[in-house]
């Protein structure tokens, strides 16, 4: 088991793809990060390689000086409610971070959640790649009276910068950006699956690449794809997030929609692993035209 050299630990939950990078790089600063593959797939166990593994939820809140929810956006609130659930029953208080896409309301209601239950509250949001040592320039936004705590432990490719201390404020980061990243994203498939149809699919592509500079189009739509399990949920927080400022939700409801129909391909059973060498555009085509095998 490691030995933090700032004599803090992390709690991870959980540790997915993101949350297992996040941990081994608030490692790397200086902390000791801890989770629990519990009940959770080899998958998981893998991307969670390097962090103190522990039996429990239970044990990783009683072990944590802070807690750092990364989970979709339907498990953000039962969550919440775990974290306080294991916060009353072993009789400590960690700060918790939650570093989810919600929107404003739904991280008010986190934030009622863990406040009853004594733990100090901060909201984070997430942009860019897990950090892997690569460069990728991962950046987490903070906010929150205690918001400055988690900001220690930055290492390599990982920057963390305090927006406020207002509960919200990091949320409302991710909200708007991820509107624009995912959103265009979104376009791109609509669009791509309209082309198809018509036939001219390589030429929208290559137009793309010659006025937009992407030239990853297809590894681009199969790893959202594949991840667009949890992105109708995300774009819906968004739609609320923008209803909430008083601009509608048709927009980014629309959005969810066209994530849900992605997902209902033969794209949506892939892995992201599987997904990120998915390079050429007739194989990304083909796979979009199939619909998703039956349970």
């Amino acid at each position: 088991m490691s030995e933090p050299s700032s004599g803090v630990t992390i709690g991870i939950l959980s540790p997915g793809a993101m949350g297992g990078a996040l941990g081994r790089a608030w490692q790397a600063g200086g902390a000791r990060a801890v989770t629990t593959v519990a009940g959770r797939s080899a998958r998981t166990r893998a991307l969670a390689e390097g962090l103190d593994l522990l039996d429990s939820l239970e044990a990783v809140v009683a072990a944590a000086d802070i807690v750092v929810s990364v989970v979709p956006p339907a498990q953000v609130i039962p969550n919440a409610e775990q974290i306080a659930a294991a916060a009353g029953a072993t009789g400590v208080r960690p700060v918790v971070a939650d570093l989810n896409a919600v929107s404003l309301p739904t991280m008010d209601r986190v934030a009622e959640i863990l406040t009853a239950a004594g733990c100090p509250v901060v909201d984070g949001s997430i942009s860019g790649m897990p950090p892997t040592g690569s460069g990728a320039g991962t950046r987490v936004y903070l906010s929150g009276e205690r918001a400055a705590e988690l900001t220690r432990f930055d290492s390599g490719d990982l920057t963390s910068t305090v927006v406020g201390a207002e509960v919200g404020q990091a949320s409302a980061i991710k909200m708007c950006t991820a509107a624009v990243y995912k959103g265009l994203t979104a376009l791109m498939i609509q669009s791509l699956r309209t082309a198809d149809t018509h036939g001219v699919s390589d030429l929208v592509v290559a137009d793309w690449q010659a006025m937009m500079g992407i030239t990853d189009a297809p590894q681009r739509i199969a790893l959202a794809t594949a991840k667009s399990d949890r992105f109708p949920d995300e774009m819906r927080e968004i739609a609320a997030t923008q209803e909430a400022a008083g601009y509608g939700a048709e927009l980014y409801e629309a959005i969810a929609r066209v994530f849900e129909g992605a997902y209902a391909t033969e794209l949506g059973t892939l892995s992201p692993e599987q997904a990120t060498a998915i390079t050429a555009l007739p194989d990304l085509l083909a796979r979009l035209r199939a619909p998703r095998p039956a349970d």
